[in-house]
């Protein structure tokens, strides 16, 4: 994200293949400023529930699922997604199209402002990309426009985005995301983060909801912004409220007691299993794009040669029970996943499944250490985080120790660290073996691909190929549909095979409840991610 977007790491490198930059990475949930601010709202309307927290309403320092919730509601983009589609179209645009291999150009609907009444023009986009790229915030989202090279305007109307790295087919679905919110050039400052408070006074931002009413991770109070003309659509209902809970406990007894209308994100797998049964409540489901994962520190993890450290992975893979944790572990609230793109997104495949087996494998694990002179039982150090990745994360990963050793061929060394410890420890090679996370920025299987695998990713697990380089710049930069999908599944089946760098364990989904009153929930829980208000109404 990133801040990451709890319970997944959304922190990315966008560079394209090649350019691999480092990505930023997780910083704690904080934030200045929790006082009461704006003109306040009318009580009335939509009351929705949340456990994310909001860390900055500045689109140049919101990296998280809490600040995004918000930014789908307040900010127009240049692209957007309609609810229930993830392909991005026209939202603040008119159109947007490769007007040159390198040059992404874009033209504006005439006669947009922002909620305080100013223009918004190219000139506005301009200076909204410019900021985040010149703030470079560390809990921003800049790193996710890293091939963008400059951003020039044409006239009033239509901007050019110069791209360093030609047909990159993942910029208009960049344009959505946390990187994309069009800004009031007059009110946010060029060189700096707006507080949260001067967000809401200056209102210098466009989407269907203003903020009527603001205390942070407390309460928020929007109001429709009648002079919307975007892809979101008018809102269905007028006025919506969100509350903010520490702990899924008391958001759920909202719900049955009718005091919340709609929670979104985020219910314990027990709390989802118990709703499901209550008539009182709706339980939806939708595409969650979420990946639970083992990495394997290339340099540290057992092995003492490449060779080696290949088997030993292979044999984890064909040991570790992934239905036993989907179900057992998390309800199936989580399902399993066998490849690095998650199921459901274009691209996606399952070469694990193919190779290591659906079920555990044992004799297959032992064979694979076996032909490489490896001795059972191996000794893995395995580090995993009880909070930042979920309440659940020491149950499953209990269980994983338990697979593995119930094998006979590995003796499992177990430890925990809280988050800030954790991130400090792994990037200094502390953890052979340790468990991440993944949210995606936006629907494309790229996004699964290089932040993992590209030089100088964000994983820090010293995995890099050149083979898997070429493979990753040409799935990004190849404009027929057809042929990039079958790239993006070639490079999945290579990575599978012969590196397996990383360990898919599950995959997450979307899910809300609420009120049977309330209807549009079902058609936001899309593959873009966004929770959008706009639909929902009682």
């Amino acid at each position: 994200m990133l801040v990451a977007r709890t319970p997944g790491e959304r922190r990315r490198t966008r560079a394209v293949a090649a350019i691999g930059a480092l990505a930023l990475l997780a910083a704690g949930l904080a934030g200045c400023g929790s006082g009461r601010t704006g003109e306040g709202g009318d009580g009335g309307g939509l009351v929705a529930g949340t456990t994310d927290k909001i860390f900055s309403l500045d689109p140049a320092a919101a990296y998280d699922n809490g600040s995004l919730l918000v930014e789908t509601q307040i900010y127009s983009y240049l692209l957007n997604f309609a609810p229930g589609d993830a392909t991005p179209k026209p939202d603040a645009a008119e159109k947007c199209e490769f007007s040159t291999p390198t040059v992404y150009t874009c033209k504006l609907k005439s006669g947009l402002k922002f909620a305080n009444g100013n223009p918004l023009t190219a000139k506005s986009v301009k200076f909204s990309f410019d900021r985040m790229i010149k703030i470079n915030d560390p809990n921003g989202p800049a790193s996710l426009i890293g091939n963008l090279d400059k951003t020039d305007i044409v006239d009033d109307l239509t901007v050019a985005f110069t791209l360093k790295v030609a047909n990159d087919q993942t910029f208009p679905a960049i344009l959505p995301t946390q990187a994309g919110p069009i800004v009031d050039e007059t009110v946010y400052p060029a060189d700096r983060v707006l507080t949260d408070e001067d967000v809401v006074k200056a209102k210098g931002y466009s989407g269907p909801y203003t903020i009527a009413s603001y205390d942070k991770n407390k309460l928020v109070e929007y109001k429709a912004f009648p002079d919307y003309k975007g892809i979101l659509g008018t809102p269905k209902t007028s006025t919506v409220s969100t509350k903010y809970y520490a702990t899924s406990d008391n958001m759920k007894l909202d719900l049955q007691n009718g005091a919340l209308d709609v929670g979104y994100r985020s219910f314990t797998p027990t709390d989802i299993e118990s709703l499901r049964g209550n008539d009182k409540v709706k339980v939806d489901d939708g595409p969650g794009g979420e990946l639970r994962y083992i990495v394997f520190n290339m340099n540290t993890m057992p092995g003492g040669t490449p060779e080696q450290k290949l088997a030993v992975r292979k044999a984890v893979a064909s040991t570790i029970d992934r239905p036993a944790l989907a179900e057992g572990v998390y309800k199936n609230t989580y399902t399993p996943a066998y490849g690095y793109v998650v199921q459901g997104m274009p691209g996606a495949s399952e070469p694990l499944k193919d190779l290591y087996g659906a079920k555990p494998n044992k004799d297959a694990a032992a064979k694979f250490l076996a032909d490489a002179g490896i001795a059972a039982p191996v000794e893995l150090n395995l580090q995993y985080n009880p909070d930042h990745y979920g309440s659940s994360s020491s149950e499953e990963y209990a269980a994983i120790k338990s697979q593995l050793e119930a094998s006979g061929l590995f003796k499992v060394n177990l430890q925990s660290t809280e988050w800030v410890t954790y991130q400090k420890e792994r990037a200094r090679d502390s953890y052979p073996l340790y468990q991440f996370g993944w949210f995606p920025d936006y629907p494309d299987a790229d996004d699964y691909l290089t932040p993992f695998f590209a030089p100088n990713n964000f994983l820090q697990s010293h995995f890099e190929d050149p083979k898997i380089t070429a493979q990753l710049t040409a799935e990004v930069t190849e404009p027929d549909k057809d042929k990039r999908l079958e790239l993006i599944k070639a490079v999945q089946r290579d990575l599978a095979q012969n590196y397996l760098p990383t360990l898919p364990l599950l995959s997450g989904k979307q899910i809300a409840v609420s009120n049977p009153k309330v209807a549009g929930v079902p058609q936001t829980l899309d593959a873009s991610f966004k929770f959008r208000y706009t639909v929902l109404s009682k």
